[in-house]
């Protein structure tokens, strides 16, 4: 790997996090296995949100995560090489204390707790990691704020890894991992009730009260760009809200009111975010499966009485602060990307995915983004971040932004110049950036996407000097087929029967190639992507347009 792809990673973190990242690896805390805390008296009844999570021990010592199935047969198993990391967490986050039906399973989730506790000593392996010893706190509090009975020795594990993780908090991640190691502490310090776990209290809401401000930017997105993260960090608002209605007048009532007008305004983004079919679009690290759904969210805003408002029903509707745009006219809504990676100082699940845009008609998606399957690094991570695996334009072959590795990414693109427009005949968003400028000639991609009646038109330029290959990506759902006409251009067949009609212009050339798309972890299905390549002296220019046929 070059050193320039390390310069261009490395200068962009906080100096801290370098800091933290020494500390991290080089101290372990000596595990605290002093008596627990007393226990706070519960007031309210039953924890206040509804056990919304898919099933995943589907027989007593059998789990189904990420679209694998695996058997816990012996403690080796918890730490089981074989297994994707990422299933190894799920495994650890007891996520089925929570899941629908968990009634039926209270049995086997109290002797799994049991085994947990024998089969995982404090300080080692995959459980004892930061981030899913955080969600694993909070699963097991929540379920034993819900009626059910933690042992003593659980309680005692409890404590145990609430000491742990206070030591361990992940200053070195920052964004979505600092606010669950934030959670799970508001969550041991409410359950808890001496001068220690009060101590837990006050970290945790200082913490949240940092990053919550940082994290969720004025347009009410998550600052990560992420739809599934998004998605991720408002169940954590909503299960601090709903902590502080089991436990009331221990949280401050000004901080459940930021919390709550947090919720408020993430609500008002994810609903901007998603499609007509009321599930979020592909940008980013995003999949369906891992965060609750919008409409789950939905619920669990009800259960605690809180008041949502959709976001305006505008035809253009810019998000500023996150960069994205939400277009719609008739049946046609696109949603475009003119924003930035992420933040700077965490792009872990950013895609070179600048200038892309989803597309649906009615309910039915029929451009979209490729989804992700795994984390792991290799071939598949890497093209699922490409700027070839989503809705926009390649440049010599280079990625818009140099992401690398599994969650690294070295020079990155800069949207620039957004402008929307809207006329009596259509609505027109355009942007350009900067992604390709490291390139010899230095090429800016500026994209221009207009709407019009029953027609798309996308627009595509290259500037610079020199000569290069430009490459246009166009990826459709797997519902829907493409078929070339004797033309040469390509009919679109929707499943509800509707027919569409792709063209180029001034000569540009269409074809057909199959492309993957991961709308699950675990999960790819082929699909049609119709691709145009021009390779010549720049400036180069490519219209692609899109009808309703008859």
């Amino acid at each position: 790997m070059s050193l320039t792809l390390y310069y261009h990673t490395l200068r962009h973190l906080r100096p801290s996090q370098v800091a933290r990242r020494a500390w991290f690896a080089l101290h372990r805390p000596r595990p605290d296995t002093s008596p627990a805390p007393r226990r706070r008296q519960i007031k309210a009844a039953v924890f206040p949100l509804p056990p919304l999570r898919e099933v995943s021990l589907v027989g007593e010592n059998a789990f189904r995560f990420l679209n694998v199935e695996r058997s816990l047969s012996v403690a080796a198993d918890w730490n089981d090489p074989g297994a994707d990391r990422l299933w190894l967490y799920n495994l650890h986050y007891f996520d089925d204390l929570n899941a629908a039906g968990r009634g039926r399973r209270r049995a086997w989730h109290e002797r799994l707790v049991a085994r947990w506790i024998t089969e995982n000593p404090p300080d080692f392996g995959a459980g004892w990691e930061s981030y899913p010893l955080s969600l694993r706190i909070v699963n097991w509090i929540k379920w034993a704020c819900s009626g059910f009975s933690l042992s003593d020795a659980a309680v005692h594990s409890l404590a145990v890894q609430a000491r742990y993780l206070r030591r361990r908090l992940e200053y070195h991640l920052l964004g979505n991992h600092l606010l669950a190691n934030a959670k799970a502490l508001v969550f041991a310090g409410l359950f808890f009730d001496d001068d220690e776990s009060k101590e837990w209290l006050a970290a945790g809401l200082g913490i949240l009260e940092r990053e919550l401000t940082e994290q969720v930017l004025a347009d009410g997105g998550h600052f990560e760009r992420s739809p599934m993260y998004h998605s991720i960090v408002l169940e954590d608002v909503l299960d601090l809200l709903a902590m502080s209605r089991v436990f009331p007048s221990v949280v401050p009532p000004p901080t459940f009111e930021r919390w709550a007008d947090v919720a408020g305004r993430m609500f008002t983004w994810l609903a901007a975010m998603c499609h007509p079919d009321g599930d979020i679009a592909f940008f980013n690290d995003s999949a369906f499966g891992i965060a609750l759904t919008p409409s789950q969210l939905g619920a669990c805003a009800r259960a605690l009485g809180l008041r949502i408002s959709a976001p305006p029903d505008d035809e253009i509707l810019r998000l500023e602060s996150s960069g994205y745009v939400r277009i719609r006219r008739d049946r046609l809504q696109i949603i475009f990307d003119a924003a930035p990676v992420g933040a700077d100082y965490i792009p872990g699940h950013a895609h070179a995915d600048t200038l892309s845009f989803e597309l649906s008609l009615g309910a039915e998606r029929v451009l979209t983004n490729s989804g992700i399957s795994t984390y792991n690094f290799g071939p598949r991570r890497a093209w699922q971040r490409s700027t070839a695996a989503h809705n926009t334009v390649e440049i010599d072959g280079e990625d818009s932004s140099e992401v690398w590795s599994a969650f690294r990414v070295a020079r990155r693109a800069r949207p620039f110049d957004l402008a929307v427009e809207r006329s009596e005949s259509a609505l027109q968003v355009a942007c350009s950036h900067d992604g390709y400028r490291r390139l010899e000639g230095e090429p800016v991609h500026r994209r221009s996407i207009e709407l019009g009646e029953r027609v798309l038109r996308v627009s595509d330029s290259i500037s610079g000097a020199g000569m290069h290959r430009a490459t246009g990506h166009f990826h459709f759902h797997p519902g829907i087929r493409v078929q070339e006409t004797t033309t040469g251009d390509w009919m679109i067949f929707l499943p509800q029967g509707t027919q569409w009609r792709m063209v180029g212009r001034n000569g540009l050339q269409l074809t057909r190639e199959e492309g993957e798309y991961s709308p699950e972890f675990g999960k790819s299905i082929v699909r049609h992507v119709l691709v145009w390549r021009i390779e010549g002296q720049l400036p180069i220019e490519a219209v692609v347009e899109i009808f309703e046929e008859g």
